[in-house]
């Protein structure tokens, strides 16, 4: 069957093509991508192409296709896997296949490495090594779009799970966030910084005493507030706070003075600038855990760290690329729960939108860009669906269902979109 598709050939080098599927193996599965969500690391990908460490060295003569954040249903199973696939499930994919190094000569990830499957086409092929490393996972949830973003809310997840303190007198390493704890997620209102405050303030098996976000743009905090309030996180015993640091002539001592001065167990930073870093270092606690968690495009960035500290005050760093496929399965479970990621999602397009917001997506101000495969249409941010709607009926009808959901995406929105 043929299907449709945004290829990568080169460096900035994105073509949308039509072309013919081959029929699948005994052990491949045939899928429909009903959306992706679109990531930074596709903009990376594109700019570096081949010299990216999960893009094929021979991308110009087999192009790949993009999109890693992607949902959908499975249309035909190889033989291999009619046990425990079926035509009509719902999916949802861990791209990051356990590999050092791939079958393709890279670390192979649907997405960036494959010609035939990848988030932004219609119709793709699952290949053995997906089923084989129990990648390709069921979701039993409703609509499509809380799938699509399982991967990205698995990211937060996995860093969550990677901090770790230690036991003083002693060498043993006590994984996760401190129980009970302060934590500082600086930067933080960007769509992994809602993510880390949804998921820390819902999860109930480990939760911190105080959460402090920070950003420099006050229109963002006052959104992110507005999505995830102090009341809500109080629900569940925690003590929510959003900072403007870009107000203050030390945000360091007001920072700590939020943490009585004790100053933070736990530090997330979600943007690869080096005052941030060294902004997080200097709050740290004792036995304090500095996640790095945004990725750098320089090869060669570095930031100032306080050693006095880590010897002393066994303060340490820790960094995270991506969730396993056990966050992702965590990260489904909360959305066959209840949890909603809309919070996230400030734009939505069609299949034809995908080249341009890859390519500028740095430009594009928001949060996550949700593409449905196989529809035309412009990427549309939802606050100007009321305005799109005066004129248009489809926008009209989506503001309408917006608004009923506090001006956020949700379930009926989508499916009214995709009838």
């Amino acid at each position: 069957m043929k299907t449709k598709a945004v290829r990568l050939y080169g460096k900035n080098d994105l073509r949308m093509e039509e072309f013919e599927l081959p029929a699948i193996k005994e052990d491949e599965i045939l899928a429909k991508v009903v959306c992706d969500s679109i990531c930074m690391s596709s903009y990376k990908a594109t700019h570096e192409a081949d010299i990216h460490k999960r893009v094929p060295r021979d991308v110009a003569q087999n192009p790949v296709i993009i999109g890693h954040e992607f949902a959908g249903e499975l249309v035909d199973t190889g033989r291999y896997w009619q046990d425990k696939f079926k035509a009509g499930d719902k999916f949802s994919i861990q791209p990051a296949l356990n590999y050092e190094q791939g079958p393709l000569g890279v670390l192979s990830a649907p997405g960036y490495s494959y010609k035939y499957v990848g988030g932004d086409a219609t119709y793709v092929i699952l290949p053995r090594e997906v089923m084989e490393q129990d990648c390709l996972l069921h979701y039993a949830g409703k609509g499509f779009y809380p799938s699509s973003l399982a991967e990205p809310l698995s990211c937060v997840i996995g860093a969550m799970h990677a901090n770790y303190h230690t036991v003083q007198g002693s060498y043993i390493h006590q994984p996760e966030i401190k129980n009970g704890g302060n934590m500082a997620i600086l930067a933080g209102v960007g769509p992994m910084g809602l993510a880390a405050i949804n998921y820390a303030i819902h999860r109930t098996d480990r939760k911190p005493r105080l959460i402090i976000v920070t950003d420099i743009d006050q229109a963002r905090l006052d959104r992110a507030e507005s999505l995830y309030s102090p009341a809500e996180a109080a629900k569940n015993g925690i003590e929510l706070k959003y900072v403007n640091t870009g107000k203050t002539d030390n945000p360091v001592a007001e920072l700590n003075a939020l943490s009585a001065g004790k100053g933070y167990d736990d530090v997330f930073v979600f943007a690869p600038v080096a005052p941030i870093i060294e902004q997080a270092d200097a709050i740290l606690a004792i036995d304090g855990c500095l996640n790095f968690f945004a990725g750098p495009a320089k090869t060669d960035f570095k930031a100032a760290f306080n050693f006095y500290n880590v010897h002393y005050a066994r303060t340490h760093i820790v960094g995270t690329s991506g969730g396993n496929t056990d966050d992702m399965r965590e990260a489904l479970d909360m959305m066959n729960r209840g949890l909603d990621p809309a919070g996230l999602i400030t734009h939505i397009g069609g299949l034809n939108a995908v080249i341009d917001t890859t390519m500028n997506l740095p430009s594009i101000p928001g949060g996550k860009k949700l593409i449905y495969t196989h529809i035309e249409l412009p990427l549309t941010p939802i606050s100007e669906f009321g305005v799109k709607g005066q004129t248009e009926p489809l926008f009209a009808e989506l503001h309408r269902l917006c608004e009923a959901h506090n001006g956020l995406w949700n379930i009926e929105a989508e499916s009214y979109l995709l009838k």
